[in-house]
Formats: C-alpha cells, sequence, structure tokens
C-alpha cells in the first residue's frame, strides 16, 4: 500500500493527539490517515496485524501457569499448550461451541491462538524453526461441523423454532468469522519467524485495485465489478485535464512571425494552429477460455465504461472461434447485464473448446477485415496459450500491418511467457505485448490506449 511523506507526518500528528495506549485506537488512527479507499481496509487490517501484532508467540496468558493444582496440564485455554491427542481435540472442540455460542470474542481470540499452537504447528525447514498452518488447524477441529450444535443451543435460547435458518446463517457467520482469527493468527506466528516484511510480501492478499484477475475469488469479482465504473470515471476525468492542458497544436509559424512586426520582430507572443480532435477507433479482439474469461470480460466492460472516448468501438470473443458482442455494449445497458450477455456469449466462440489463436485470427481475417483501418487501433487481450496447434504469426502480422496501433495485453506475469504452451514471445515480436494483471495497470494501459 502506497504510503506518502505527508500521511506519515499526518499519522503520527494524529497518534501524538489521540496517545498510543489502546491498539484499537492506533488501528483506526493509522487507517484514517493512510487508507485512502474502503476496499484497501482489509489489506490495511492484515498488515497492521502482522507488524503490530496483539500476542507474541503463545501470549501472556498462555506462559503463565504450566500445571493444574493436581500436577496435570492444564488443558483450559488459558494454561499451557494440551497434547495433541484424541481427548484433548474433544475438548477443545467442546470449548469451541460454547465459545461461538455465546459469540465470546476474547475466548474466541484465545482459543484461535491455542488451535493454531496446538493442532496446526509443524516442523519448520531447517533445523530449529517452527511452522504452522491455518489449513491443517482448522482440517483437525473441523468447526464448520460444530454449525449444528450452535443452531441447537441458539434455538433453545431463543426458544423459536421457525427462526432456523436466521439462525443457521448467523452461527455460519460466526465460525466463518472463527477461521479467520485463525488465519490471522497462524500468518502472526510465521511473521515472528520469518519476518513481518516476508509475510506482507508472500501471505497478505493485495487491495482489490492490485489483485490480479486469475487470483481473484468470486467475492473479489463483486468487488471488482463495483469498482470498475467509478475507475473508469476517474479516468475520464484525468484524461478531459489532460487533453485541456495540451489543447495547442504545432507552431504557427507564419502567424507568429507577423504579429511579431508590432514588437519590432521580437516573436514575444507565439501563435499555434488548432489541434484537431482525435478519437480513436477501437477493435478489441479478447480470449474467453479458462481462466482468462474473468480478465477479459473486466477489460470489456472497463473498455465499454469509457465507450465515449472512442470514436467507434467493436469486440469480439474467440476460444477457436471468432463470434461478435458488440451488440452487448450499447450505451445504457446495465454493467450486470452486459457481463452475463458476454459470459453467456462465451459459448458462440468455441467449436471444439481449444483455444487456438491461429485459428481465431484466420477466422477474424476471413470473416472481419472490415472491421479495421487506417485509423483503428487493435486491442488483443489473452494469455497466447495455444495448445501447441499452428500459430498462424503471418496472418496477424497482416492484421497489425492493416491498423493504426495495435497492442496485446496479457494476464500473465511476464516471467511465465513462453513456457509451455505459451506463444507469447513470438506473437510480442509482431504486437507490442504489456503484462495486465490487475485493475491499476488496466487502467495505466487504457489510458495509454487514448
Amino acid at each position: 500500500m502506497s504510503v506518502s511523506l505527508a500521511e506519515d507526518l499526518d499519522s503520527v500528528a494524529a497518534l501524538g493527539a489521540v496517545g498510543w495506549g489502546d491498539r484499537g485506537h492506533v488501528r483506526d488512527v493509522l487507517a484514517a490517515t493512510l487508507v485512502k479507499k474502503q476496499s484497501q481496509r482489509t489489506t490495511f487490517d492484515a498488515l497492521f496485524d502482522v507488524y503490530f501484532p496483539a500476542l507474541v508467540g503463545d501470549g501472556v496468558a498462555h506462559r503463565g501457569d504450566s500445571s493444574s493444582a493436581d500436577g496435570d496440564e492444564d488443558d483450559s485455554p488459558r494454561g499451557a499448550a494440551v497434547r495433541d491427542n484424541a481427548a484433548a481435540l474433544q475438548a477443545f472442540r467442546d470449548q469451541l461451541a460454547e465459545a461461538l455460542q455465546s459469540d465470546d470474542q476474547q475466548q474466541l481470540a484465545r482459543l484461535a491462538a491455542q488451535m493454531v499452537g496446538t493442532f496446526g504447528a509443524m516442523p519448520g525447514r531447517g533445523p530449529g524453526l517452527s511452522s504452522w498452518s491455518a489449513y491443517t488447524a482448522l482440517q483437525r477441529v473441523a468447526p464448520q461441523e460444530l454449525v449444528d450444535r450452535i443452531v441447537a443451543g441458539l434455538l433453545a435460547e431463543v426458544g423459536d423454532e421457525g427462526r432456523e435458518t436466521e439462525v443457521r446463517r448467523l452461527a455460519n457467520r460466526r465460525v466463518g468469522a472463527f477461521a479467520t482469527m485463525v488465519e490471522d493468527d497462524a500468518r502472526r506466528r510465521i511473521a515472528e519467524e520469518k519476518g513481518p516484511d516476508h509475510v506482507a510480501d508472500v501471505a497478505i492478499r493485495p487491495s482489490i485495485d492490485k489483485l490480479a484477475f486469475t487470483a481473484a475469488r468470486r467475492s473479489d469479482l463483486e468487488e471488482m465489478r463495483r469498482q470498475i465504473f467509478p475507475l473508469a470515471r476517474r479516468l475520464a476525468t484525468r484524461l478531459t485535464k489532460e487533453h485541456h492542458a495540451h489543447r495547442r497544436g504545432a507552431l504557427d509559424f507564419r502567424r507568429t512571425v507577423r504579429a511579431s512586426i508590432a514588437t519590432g520582430g521580437v516573436p514575444l507572443t507565439t501563435h499555434h494552429r488548432p489541434k484537431r480532435p482525435h478519437r480513436t477507433d477501437l477493435v478489441v479482439l479478447c480470449d474467453v477460455s479458462g481462466s482468462v474469461a474473468n480478465f477479459a470480460q473486466f477489460t470489456l466492460l472497463f473498455v465499454f465504461a469509457l465507450r465515449e472516448s472512442f470514436q467507434s468501438m467493436r469486440a469480439f470473443t474467440f476460444i477457436d472461434h471468432v463470434h461478435e458482442v458488440t451488440e452487448h455494449l450499447r450505451p445504457g445497458s446495465d454493467p450486470v447485464e452486459v457481463l452475463e450477455n458476454l459470459a453467456a456469449a462465451s459459448s458462440y466462440a468455441a467449436l471444439w473448446g481449444r483455444t487456438n489463436y491461429g485459428r481465431a485470427f484466420t477466422k477474424f481475417e476471413a470473416e472481419h477485415l472490415d472491421a479495421l483501418g487506417p485509423k483503428t487501433t487493435l486491442l488483443i487481450l489473452g494469455d497466447a496459450r495455444s495448445n501447441y496447434s499452428d500459430l498462424e504469426d503471418a496472418t496477424l502480422r497482416r492484421l497489425a500491418g492493416s491498423v493504426r496501433r495495435s497492442y496485446w495485453l496479457n494476464p500473465e506475469p511476464e516471467s511465465s511467457w513462453g513456457a509451455g504452451d505459451s506463444a507469447a514471445r513470438t506473437y510480442q515480436e509482431i504486437v507490442p505485448m504489456v503484462e495486465c494483471r490487475n485493475l491499476t495497470q488496466l487502467q495505466e494501459l487504457v489510458h495509454d490506449l487514448l
């Protein structure tokens, strides 16, 4: 997350006003002064917990009395680490069910730390090193299997069997929140072992605008849809300001010399020819197969949101066959409906269902060559993985040669280009190819396109 020096100074000044004594206050002050968008708050909270953890190791409570009055180990969450056996596991699950039913947040936080330390501990990769796995701990304890017990307890409290659906949703939310606590504690322990910078780089999901399209979950995709149009509006405003700042065309030498006569031949005032407005004729050709489909749909939706910045726009999808989807990008269309139509239209872009870039380029040249012209910009979207089929690079060279400009946006990291069945290196020699993995890169690339 990018933070400027001015924001650093603001955070220090704010902390000086409210004090450092309460961890929750410190978190809120830093969030208020450093976080710029609501979509970044989840990433900020995870980073805060890694760099400023609430616990060290098992926590102070776990380092207290290590035995009970009769000399046996204390199985409570406030005692020393329990043995990892069937009896301890059952006792822990009973405590967890009670805490989830009562929604005791302090008890749940202690149980999360104990659960990772006891049931998620693994040997490290080096001598003397340890490691922890939230996945292993959750698989061992299986809190999702406690939902029925929690629902039964909550229904007994409310005394209304007709509210079972509502109560079950509540129980699932509590179990999900506890699973997040377990994941947070595993990250905290790993950060103690390997350092917070390592965990921040490899274990914390970036904010939604930096999250790779191919790594997005369903909830992330929904958030991306909400971000697309505000992002397009900000880009349109930015482009308008830049165009106004560069409205002047080339120097009009004749008018400048004529005006200098009034100042003794000294050209104090320069005159420029009016700049002719130019808007791009855009043709988009995008691969909609497999994991690339989300990237293609979001890019099309983003371009659709900026349609007024283009003179004209035509869009085509392909897997091994080309299908035009321009009709789905009509002005005034609902974005959700547009995405649904684009997803449905992907079935028309396949004959055999295997990605074949060479065949797609050949079909496009044969059936839609009239879409290209000397004033057209051709935008190709895809990972260039063609299942070892004929690449038809000569066809692509003819298509790129018939347009004013051509670009290729690839959602894969550049380090993967050319690996396996990737033809990115071959196609890169014909069409300039750039990495486009997230919304931030997409915004900058479309800005350069316009």
